[in-house]
């Protein structure tokens, strides 16, 4: 399975997409600054995590999210797609 996944900097008040295999070991990898864009904008929290059957949906997906508007990305990380309570 693969996932698209969105994190959030309380701190900075941004959001990062992105898709992965292991939303929790990415989310990690994020916190300890192995990700250049997200290196030193944490702490990070996941707060959406959507599954797909193959990377190939899930890049699909994860390029339609990240042209989201703040108000459309409220929604989906509200949604009942998101299944971020299974991962935290």
């Amino acid at each position: 399975m693969h996932y698209v996944y969105i994190i959030y900097s309380e701190h900075y008040g941004i959001y990062y997409k992105g898709e992965t295999e292991n939303p929790l070991r990415r989310l990690d990898a994020h916190n300890r600054g192995l990700s250049e864009y997200t290196k030193n904008k944490g702490p990070w929290i996941l707060v959406f995590v959507e599954e797909h059957i193959d990377r190939a949906s899930a890049l699909k997906r994860e390029k339609q999210i990240k042209k989201l508007n703040a108000r459309s990305l409220s929604k989906l990380i509200n949604s009942d797609t998101n299944i971020v309570s299974a991962w935290v």
